[in-house]
């Protein structure tokens, strides 16, 4: 089924707030309702199977991972009608473009990805993104220091808050990050303007 035009559909959050169970749902509705699907993830992604997107309730949902994110056309095949884009934010600035691209063609396109890094600043090309959305889903995860809701990812390292000027990108998961409200997160050497 072909949709009347493209869309951009963008579900952000911090880590645990279910982004990619909330893509898998939408690619799965989209399957029932007979639409053509392909779902890509960012090969640095290693966490899980390759070739699946796979959410921390163990969802998950065949993916094609891809270097770039010009392979994304590359790959695209004749008839996808929606494209979903897991991991959003580790993809390179091209990632934009290629959105454009495809909600141009009249595609569905459905990413999830953080927009935030660990230091509570915005990631990669997420905010471009989020600007040319057409549908905007933030979602909170469960502070793990007082229970109230997370709007951070709390990158720790050896149990301690991960210095402003670690390198940004470092996947892991529960061992490595936690969910964290504004008042908990933490990142010494961050200088205040």
């Amino acid at each position: 089924m072909k949709h009347h035009g493209g869309r951009v559909e963008v579900i952000c959050g911090s880590m645990f707030s279910g982004k990619t169970e909330e893509l898998i749902r939408r690619v799965r509705r989209a399957t029932i309702a007979r639409q053509t699907v392909q779902v890509f993830k960012p090969a640095i992604d290693s966490r899980h199977a390759l070739q699946r997107v796979t959410s921390h309730n163990g969802q998950d949902f065949e993916a094609i991972p891809v270097n770039e994110a010009r392979a994304i056309l590359d790959q695209l095949q004749p008839g996808t009608t929606v494209v979903a884009i897991d991991e959003a934010q580790f993809f390179d600035a091209a990632i934009v473009g290629v959105v454009d691209q495809l909600a141009a063609r009249g595609i569905r396109v459905i990413l999830a990805g953080l927009d935030t890094d660990f230091r509570g600043e915005p990631f990669g090309a997420m905010p471009d993104l989020l600007c040319r959305a057409d549908d905007v889903v933030k979602l909170h995860a469960i502070c793990m220091v007082c229970g109230e809701e997370a709007a951070r990812t709390q990158r720790l390292v050896n149990g301690q808050p991960a210095n402003y000027h670690d390198p940004v990108i470092m996947v892991g998961a529960a061992e490595a990050y936690e969910a964290r409200c504004r008042e908990h997160h933490s990142v010494p050497g961050r200088e205040l303007a």
